[in-house]
C-alpha cells in the first residue's frame, strides 16, 4: 500500500513524526507489561512512526512499562524498507517524552534534524507537526477495535493486527486523495464511502 501511495501520491518523508501510545492488554503475553498509567495492569504500548501526510510507515511495539526514549532507535530503523529513496534531509517531531540528550545524540547520528517540544512548557500540537502522529494514533485506537485492547498473546498475531490496520489506513488515505488528484472517463460521480 506504502508503494502505491508513493507511486501516486508521493509519500513526505522529509518530515517525520514519532510518539507512543499505551493501550490495555488484560490477557498478557507477548510485548506487554504493566502500565503505570493505568494501576500498574498489563498493557502494551505502540511506537508509531508517521510520515508528513500522518500515514503510519512503521510500529513497533513492546510492554506498556517501557519509555519512549528506548523504542525511538528501533521505530527509526523501520525506514530502512525504503532503501536508498530517503531524502538527504529528514526532520523528526517529537514530544517532551524525547527531550534528552541521548535522543539528541541519536538524531545526530543518524544524520537527522529535530524538533522536540521542551519539557515543562505548553505548545498548542496545532502549532507543531505533531498532531499528524496524534490523528495516526487515534486512527488505531478508535478504528480498530483489537488494537485498542490487545488480546492476543503472540507477537505474530499482533503484528498482524498492526500492519492490517496500517495497509487500511494507507488505503483509506489513497483513495481519498486520488478522487481529488487524479480523473478518469468511467469515475464514478460520487467517491466510495468507507463505513
Amino acid at each position: 500500500m506504502l508503494e502505491a501511495f508513493d507511486w501516486l501520491i508521493g509519500l513526505d518523508l522529509e518530515h517525520l513524526s514519532v510518539d507512543g501510545c499505551c493501550v490495555k492488554a488484560p490477557c498478557g503475553g507477548d510485548n506487554t507489561g504493566r502500565n503505570p498509567t493505568d494501576r500498574g495492569k498489563s498493557g502494551q504500548k505502540r511506537s508509531v512512526l508517521c510520515e508528513g501526510h500522518g500515514l503510519p510507515i512503521g510500529v513497533v511495539l513492546d510492554g506498556a512499562n517501557r519509555h519512549d526514549s528506548p523504542l525511538l532507535r528501533p521505530t527509526l530503523e523501520r525506514l530502512s524498507r525504503f532503501g536508498f529513496d530517503l531524502p538527504e534531509r529528514i526532520r523528526v517531531d517529537l514530544d517532551a517524552g524525547y527531550d534528552s540528550g541521548v535522543t539528541r545524540e541519536l538524531l545526530a547520528e543518524l544524520g537527522c534534524d529535530w524538533k522536540i517540544s521542551p519539557k515543562g512548557t505548553y505548545i498548542k500540537i496545532n502549532h507543531t507537526r505533531r498532531w499528524m502522529i496524534e490523528r495516526t494514533n487515534a486512527w488505531h485506537t478508535r478504528g480498530f477495535g483489537l488494537l485498542q485492547v490487545v488480546l492476543d498473546r503472540s507477537e505474530k498475531a499482533q503484528q498482524a493486527w498492526t500492519h492490517l490496520a496500517n495497509a487500511i489506513i494507507v488505503l483509506r488515505r489513497l483513495l481519498k486523495e486520488s478522487w481529488t488528484q487524479f480523473r478518469w472517463d468511467d469515475r464514478p460521480v460520487k467517491p466510495y464511502q468507507w463505513r
